[in-house]
């Protein structure tokens, strides 16, 4: 009886989704800030998570936390999927890879100094 019970309870949550009327709890905003164009770091200037880490705790970059946040004011309703401390120049972004509900990806970089959006 239990297993009949969660499989049906399962069944109705994939109909929820399948049919959108369950939503997720992400806030809806009139606009979306366009970010200005500028070059992606490519994955081997992006530092591991040990000296991930070891940056957060030294104060030199904000929490990926914040960085999520940040990127979420420009992406509202994505998925953010993966976070990454970068390279880029002279300093270190936050490059963040988001799925939008449109199944589309898409990448953001954050400041990780100031925790200002700095790219797409």
């Amino acid at each position: 009886m239990r297993i009949l019970l969660a499989l049906l309870l399962i069944g109705l949550t994939i109909a929820g989704f399948a049919t959108g009327s369950i939503d997720t709890l992400a806030e809806e905003t009139s606009g979306t800030v366009a970010a200005p164009l500028v070059t992606v770091p490519r994955s081997e200037t992006c530092l591991s998570a040990a000296d991930l880490r070891e940056a957060v705790a030294d104060k030199r970059v904000i929490a990926p936390v914040a960085a999520i946040r940040a990127a979420r004011q420009v992406i509202p309703r994505a998925e953010i999927q993966r976070a990454r401390l970068c390279r880029n120049d002279e300093t270190l972004v936050y490059l963040l890879t988001a799925l939008r509900r449109d199944g589309q990806f898409v990448h953001v970089m954050v400041d990780a100094t100031t925790g200002q959006v700095s790219g797409p």
